[in-house]
């Protein structure tokens, strides 16, 4: 990705999901530093992608981890060939 260019909402959700499923089980802090991304800003983004079913939350003892679900899977495949397709277009 370009560095003069900020990052999307959908930027930032794929880069969580690609994060988690390539973990397996992703603790939050894992998701913070592999996106970049503040410790509390991971927890929003991480809450609403849980909240709409990209992600699943997994109680281990007293600490979560994140998992992706297939919804997140579908939503990053779809994500990565749309932005192929628009950089196809910006040529």
């Amino acid at each position: 990705m370009s560095s003069e260019r900020r990052r999307t909402k959908y930027d930032i959700y794929a880069d969580i999901i690609e994060i988690v499923a390539r973990k397996g089980l992703c603790s939050l802090t894992r998701v913070s530093y592999g996106a970049n991304m503040p410790v509390d800003r991971a927890k929003k983004e991480l809450s609403f992608l849980v909240s709409h079913g990209f992600i699943n939350e997994v109680a281990l003892g007293d600490s979560k981890k994140y998992r992706a679900t297939k919804w997140g899977l579908e939503y990053l495949e779809t994500f990565k060939r749309m932005r192929k397709f628009f950089a196809a277009l910006e040529e």
